[in-house]
């Protein structure tokens, strides 16, 4: 079947004639469930009067199952209009064991039926056969379903890319087929959002997306390795593997910031899946702090870091980022409980309650987070006194016991518990608690909050998907382990670390979740090999597999002063508008150093993205290496790679990140003297 080329574009008008009449049928199904959406609420306008409320309820969800429906036909018209631009990007001919005859399974972004004949004609990429595709070449090949293993052979292997309903090329039974496909895609422009991967997946990215056993995933992955891609692509299979028991809105993905979000915000939609909730972490520490303490950023403590090298300040980020000061914080929670009760008889009018009751019940509630066993003891005396006088009590009793029973407690605030947390260390210096807490102590305040209080804002999440693991703290991972019970994924970069003195590594993380399991990317797939040598001169990985693709040396050029610097940019900015490419990231070291290059640059199509920037544009960007991680370019410009400016171990960091962002061609500027991670 379909042998030749044109025997395959022949079947592709094929498809594409009955997903158009599909399309028909579903257009029909929408307006006859729009016409009786809009009569059933006419009737019940009309008749509303002589309905009672049974009837009311019937009709309303009766209206309810309707609209669902409608929303349902919609989405599933919206599915048919995006295969008929692109019905399927890869065959697999497979002959099950013990059949002679090969049947062809056609695979595309989404599964397509044709209902007449009850026949599978595109199979979604995440369905168990689909897996052969990108495991196995041509021979023996097997695929796991919910009833078992299925062997047999792939006797025929092709890949396609059809675009507007054309098809531009197609490839046979060749072993490096996704390699050339990937290629061709690599060579292309960035996007100003990120794209799907379903054609270009490769085997070991796709046993990450398919794991269904981890409870907790940790991917680390080199730079331009598509850790975020293969993790979004990892929730779409979950949520079409287990779509019974998690929907989209089940799960919540934490970010780096809103601009970040916005770039990865088209993948999960164009996977036919809902829109995913999403939180950058400071919007999770606010509502974990019911929004009642004005706190540092991670943008501003780095941006401090960054500007000025202050010893104090990074002694405190260093200590309260260790496996130690988790530690001593699980030590203090145990000394308070044994220490900080003052246990003596309590009088309530002529009654007198006996502190061995008191100190009995406070026990009996030893589950309960601490600072919520006082209003459980204070009934528990009320019940007491109660049964020991006869009587009701009065209100003034009941409040007396109120306030009483709190009292035997040398605290009753958090914030005044953590402050007193530094004194019992004996180290208050440690503690700068003025209008803003400083960032290093917002998850440390959290986690006894959660210890001390109990927090269940987020019992909903199905599953958690954590990126740039490598800028959370044990701290913060503790937080996140007792607040999402959930099965998580969390993946990043040891190397893109925009704060070394707060990183974690996957090891660390390993530490917090005994139950991870592990999986290490080392193949590059976004730079050039010309750029990832050069980046890898500022921070080696010795175990970074850049693939075969090359382009442009990285330039390193010198001014005379940073007035002809700024000149020689707006001359390179001219190149890149001439050339065809979508998108250049001039990325500074500093928020200062990003507003002085808008400024003396500003001009229509260049746009500055800030922390406060929410989306991510084509064209060309000044931004800052922090805000530019995750992102990429099809061109990089990285000014004042001077040595006054990148000196210090956060500096080179940001470097690497930076240098890592250019997909195609990356430029180096400066004047004075060249920065010594570069002098190589």
């Amino acid at each position: 079947m379909n042998a030749t080329e044109q025997e395959e574009k022949e079947y592709l008008e094929v498809i594409k004639e009955k997903l158009t009449l599909a399309i028909r049928r579903g257009d029909e199904a929408v307006r006859q469930q729009s016409n009786e959406l809009r009569e059933k609420k006419e009737y019940l306008h009309e008749h509303q009067s002589g309905l009672d409320d049974a009837d009311m309820v019937a009709a309303e969800q009766s209206i309810n199952r309707m609209a669902f429906a409608g929303d349902l036909a919609v989405g599933q018209k919206r599915k048919l209009f995006k295969l008929l631009q692109s019905p399927y990007f890869g065959r697999i001919d497979f002959a099950p064991q013990g059949q002679k005859t090969p049947w062809p399974v056609y695979i595309g972004m989404y599964s397509f039926t044709d209902e007449q004949r009850r026949q599978g004609l595109i199979f979604d990429w995440r369905a168990p056969i689909s897996s052969l595709f990108y495991d196995f070449e041509l021979g023996a090949a097997e695929y796991t379903t919910p009833n078992g293993t299925i062997k047999g052979n792939i006797e025929r292997k092709r890949q396609y890319k059809i675009r507007d309903g054309r098809m531009e090329f197609m490839l046979e039974n060749d072993v490096n087929i996704h390699d050339d496909v990937l290629q061709r895609e690599l060579a292309k422009s960035s996007d100003d959002k990120m794209k799907t991967i379903v054609a270009t997946i490769q085997r070991d990215q796709n046993a990450v997306i398919r794991n269904e056993t981890a409870p907790v995933m940790v991917i680390q992955g080199v730079a331009g390795s598509g850790k975020t891609s293969i993790a979004l692509h990892r929730i779409a299979f979950l949520l079409y593997r287990f779509r019974e028991t998690i929907a989209a809105k089940d799960v919540l993905i934490i970010s780096p910031n809103k601009v970040f979000a916005d770039y990865i915000s088209n993948v999960l939609p164009e996977l036919g899946e809902d829109h995913i909730p999403e939180l950058v972490m400071e919007e999770l520490a606010a509502d974990l702090l019911n929004h009642e303490q004005p706190f540092q950023t991670f943008f501003e403590q780095v941006n401090a870091l960054l500007e000025h090298h202050n010893p104090a300040f990074i002694e405190r980020i260093q200590f309260k980022s260790s496996f130690e000061f988790l530690s001593q914080l699980n030590q203090y929670l145990v000394y308070i409980e044994n220490n900080y009760y003052t246990w003596q008889d309590l009088r309530v009018g002529n009654t007198v309650v006996p502190s061995a009751f008191l100190q009995a019940k406070f026990k009996t509630y030893h589950r309960v987070p601490l600072l919520k066993r006082f209003p459980l003891v204070a009934q528990e005396v009320r019940d007491y006194v109660r049964h020991a006088t006869g009587r009701k009590l009065s209100n003034g009793e009941k409040s007396t016991i109120g306030e009483a029973v709190p009292r035997l407690f040398k605290f009753h605030q958090v914030p005044e518990l953590y402050r007193d947390f530094y004194r019992w260390l004996g180290r208050p210096e440690l503690l700068k608690m003025d209008q803003r807490l400083e960032y290093a102590d917002v998850f440390p305040l959290i986690y006894l909050r959660l210890r001390l209080e109990g927090i269940s804002a987020f019992e909903h999440v199905k599953h958690l998907l954590v990126d740039e693991m490598q800028d959370y703290t044990p701290v913060q991972y503790a937080v996140l382990s007792r607040v999402f019970s959930c099965r998580k994924t969390i993946l990043g970069d040891v190397s893109q670390t925009v704060n070394p003195y707060s990183s974690s590594s996957a090891e660390t993380i390993e530490r917090i979740f005994p139950q991870a399991e592990v999986v290490k990317l080392y193949r590059s797939y976004r730079s050039t090999i010309e750029i990832t040598a050069f980046a890898q001169r500022i921070t080696p990985n010795p175990n970074i597999l850049p693939l075969e693709r090359h382009g442009p040396e990285p330039a390193i050029t010198q001014f005379a002063s940073q007035e002809a610097e700024l000149q020689g940019i707006k001359e390179l900015i001219m190149v890149f508008l001439a050339s065809g490419n979508h998108s250049l990231g001039i990325i500074c070291k500093t928020r200062r150093q990003a507003t002085q290059v808008h400024q003396a640059l500003e001009a229509p199509g260049i746009h500055l993205l800030t922390a406060d920037s929410t989306t991510f544009k084509e064209g060309v960007i000044i931004t800052t290496a922090h805000l530019a991680k995750g992102l990429e370019f099809d061109e990089v410009i990285v000014p004042f790679a001077s040595a006054r400016t990148y000196r210090t171990e956060v500096d080179k960091s940001m470097l690497y990140v930076a240098c890592t962002r250019a997909m195609h061609q990356l430029t180096l500027t400066y004047w004075g003297v060249v920065t010594s991670f570069l002098s190589a």
